[in-house]
């Protein structure tokens, strides 16, 4: 194989969930693209990953300080909605049901990967609350061992606020699932979660 084919490959295998032969083909198809393209490819990725900023408020990425969310006056201020990553704000946008504010922790606490609660954005969720203009703070992380660790820190550290309002997102089991399949914790989340049919 060709020692710049390699290299390519090499590189692109550092992407999550791309394998050898996935590279591979990657690196074929870069090769069937016009140069221009292939430059315009690099440029964006370079900038992307030198330019890119996180908002100095909600800690979403952004190009600037503060990112187009918290510069909407049209949105809820008085309402946050903590997620773990960046990816859970875009997924929790694309429904179009949430007009509010966000916080991105940049994580969850996994003691066994050495992050604890001051490597996640908290304090910087505290300060917010503490201006007393948030009402409500909505909890919507993953319901991993690390995701409970971390909403269990988090339900602690927000009653040094009780004029908010703590929720989570519901938990429980998934339409399609199962009951046999499910895990007890699921089940558990399911039962606490139930709501009255009318």
């Amino acid at each position: 194989m060709s020692k710049l084919l390699d290299n390519v490959c090499s590189e692109l295998q550092r992407l999550p969930g791309i394998g050898r032969r996935t590279a591979l083909r990657l690196a074929m198809h870069i090769l069937k693209m016009e140069p221009e393209v292939v430059d315009s490819l690099s440029k964006s990725i370079s900038s992307f990953r030198n330019d890119i900023q996180y908002c100095h408020s909600c800690n979403n990425l952004s190009d600037s300080t503060l990112c187009p969310i918290c510069s909407d006056t049209s949105r809820d201020h008085s309402t946050i909605c903590v997620v773990e990553q960046v990816q859970d704000l875009m997924s929790i946008e694309n429904t179009g049901q949430y007009r509010g504010m966000y916080h991105v922790l940049g994580g969850v606490i996994s003691p066994m990967q050495g992050i604890g609660p001051s490597d996640l954005k908290i304090d910087l969720l505290a300060d917010k609350l503490l201006t007393g203009t948030v009402k409500e703070v909505i909890i919507a992380i993953s319901t991993s061992v690390e995701g409970e660790t971390t909403l269990f820190y988090l339900l602690n550290r927000l009653k040094a606020f009780p004029d908010v309002k703590i929720s989570t997102i519901a938990r429980g089991i998934g339409f399609g699932d199962e009951l046999e399949y499910v895990d007890e914790l699921t089940i558990t989340h399911a039962l606490m979660n139930r709501r009255e049919v009318k």
